[in-house]
Order: structure tokens, then sequence, then C-alpha cells
């Protein structure tokens, strides 16, 4: 009788075994399901972020775009009329002097 109770006591070991590798691997694999969600989601997040920064630099080339026009509007606005009343004096002293 001693030997069939020590018999059962090491197969009652090996089953605990068994369970316990068991919820090991069913651990594992909640994990990796989690992991593969989490992952999608950083993905996701990445994707958006990309699309800011994409439309940031959109923004800051047109903001240089409308810098440009800005410039030849205040070349063309102020300055060539200022220039034009320069040549338009030396040219009048220069042909009163002559």
């Amino acid at each position: 009788m001693g030997e069939l109770a020590r018999r059962l006591e090491d197969r009652l070991g090996d089953v605990r075994e068994d369970i316990q590798q068991l919820g090991i691997r069913i651990d594992s694999r909640v994990s990796m399901e989690r992991y593969q969600i989490e992952q999608q989601q950083r993905d996701e997040a990445f994707k958006l972020l990309l699309e800011r920064v994409k439309g940031i630099e959109d923004e800051a080339k047109e903001r240089d775009k409308q810098r440009a026009a800005d410039r030849r509007l205040i070349f063309t606005g102020l300055i060539v009329p200022v220039l034009l009343v320069l040549l338009q004096v030396y040219l009048s002293t220069r042909g009163a002097g002559s």
C-alpha cells in the first residue's frame, strides 16, 4: 500500500507540473496577442504622426511661397517707384544742367 501511495503522489506531482506548464503556455499566448494589438496601435499612432508632420511641412512650404510672393510685391510696389522717382530727378537735373 505504501508503494501505491508513493506512486500516486509521483503521478500527482507530474500532473501539477503539466498544469503549470500549460498555464505558462496560455499566459505566453495571451501576451503575444496583447503584443500584436499594442503593435497595431503603435503603427497607427506612427502613421498619424507622419501625416501630421507631412501636413506641417506642407504648411511651411505654402508659407515660404507666400513670403516669396510678398517680397516680390514689396519690391514692385515700393522699391521700383522710388527708383523711378530717383531716375526722373537725376534725368531732370542732368537735363537742366546741360
